[in-house]
């Protein structure tokens, strides 16, 4: 194609774009006769990451873009490759393949990268769930193999691969990929919606996860807040910070809004296991180090189990390694010589400070009793 034909396709979608990005499309034309590409590939970025572009992204990648694609940035290649996959349909899977072919070169592999993890996302989008996980697994060979990449390839990468993880009810899995994912991005640059979505998301994850007991950094996150915007997932929250300090009030409360999530209405027995397990770490928590042997009928009374289940209930917080000591059976009783740390809210911290008075004065007791015991070896 000679410059002449590029000089008539611009002039053809300057009378299609709007007036707000017409500034950028009489841009191009200088910018490609003096094959300043860096520049003329941040103007692409800027008017294919605006939303009334939509319609002629596709257009300006397969005539305008193809053909100096090979002297811009792969990776900026790419991402300008997939605004403009958005108008495909069925086509979408082999443009993006063909994509990935093109940057497939030795000094490109982070957009090889890039490109392939679109492709693992089209195949979750069609439902092919091996064929995603094959593509994942190779991203993942290569970014392994880099000592730094830029951060949306990983962003790409923690995003797909929680997507793909969801898609199996693996929420272990999903809950660590969507949180890395969340490192990598800006969460201001979501959506509400898709804040709100990432938010119940990672939510539900915990919860039905029958490894994730501590919930620490999904408490600590903002992202978290997006529940709060809405009085209807209020309740969800609520639930997290519930178990999180092994409120059993607060659970059996908030239990009625869970029967109407069915995910949590099918787990509802083993929510309620992990509320007991919470109610234990909790109470061993509370008490100071020197006083963790805890009868089972204490045990009984503040985590509300049967007595019956108190021994295994024991053993299955030392087993996630939520706890650490022994049982004595003969005398019904556990001796916890350490708890799992976990993040603390305002009535935990208060609890803390009070033990940390209560130590302070401790330990003023006993220098005020060696002083008094000890004068005359003191004066000596």
């Amino acid at each position: 194609m000679n410059v002449d034909t590029i000089q008539d396709f611009l002039a053809e979608q300057r009378e299609k774009t709007p007036d707000d990005l017409l500034p950028l499309v009489l841009e191009f034309e200088s910018l490609w006769e003096r094959k300043l590409w860096h520049q003329l590939t941040n103007q692409l970025l800027e008017f294919f990451n605006h939303p009334a572009s939509a319609p002629q992204r596709l257009d300006f990648y397969k005539v305008f873009i193809s053909k100096f694609a090979d002297k811009i940035n792969q990776l900026k290649l790419v991402d300008l490759a997939l605004k403009a996959a958005t108008q495909y349909n069925q086509e979408r899977l082999s443009f993006m393949e063909e994509v990935a072919k093109k940057v497939d070169h030795e000094d490109s592999q982070d957009a090889l990268v890039f490109a392939t993890i679109a492709v693992a996302r089209v195949k979750l989008d069609l439902a092919d769930l091996d064929g995603a996980r094959q593509d994942l697994d190779r991203a993942e060979r290569i970014l392994d193999s880099f000592d730094s990449v830029e951060t949306i390839v990983h962003a790409a990468f923690y995003d797909a691969n929680a997507d793909y993880y969801q898609a199996k009810a693996d929420f272990a899995s999903y809950y660590r990929n969507a949180l890395l994912y969340l490192a990598c991005i800006d969460i201001k640059q979501l959506s509400p919606q898709e804040r709100r979505k990432r938010a119940y998301d990672l939510a539900i994850a915990a919860l039905v996860s029958t490894s994730i007991y501590n919930f620490g950094e999904l408490l600590l996150h903002p992202i978290l807040d997006a529940l709060s915007e809405r009085e209807e997932d209020q309740w969800l929250r609520e639930l997290l910070f519930a178990f999180n300090r092994g409120d059993l009030t607060a659970y059996d409360i908030l239990s009625t809004r869970m029967n109407s999530v069915p995910i949590l209405q099918a787990h509802a027995r083993q929510l309620r296991e992990k509320i007991y397990l919470s109610a234990l770490t909790e109470a061993v928590f509370r008490r100071p180090p020197h006083d963790r042997a805890m009868t089972f009928a204490t045990i009984a009374a503040e985590t509300k189990v049967r007595p019956d289940e108190i021994e295994h209930l024991i053993m299955k917080a030392l087993s996630l390694g939520l706890l650490r000591g022994t049982i004595d059976q003969v005398d019904e009783v556990a001796h916890i010589n350490w708890v799992q740390p976990k993040v603390l809210d305002m009535k935990q911290i208060a609890n803390m400070r009070d033990r940390l008075k209560e130590w302070d004065e401790s330990v003023n007791q006993l220098g005020n009793w060696i002083e008094r015991v000890g004068q005359d070896l003191w004066a000596a």
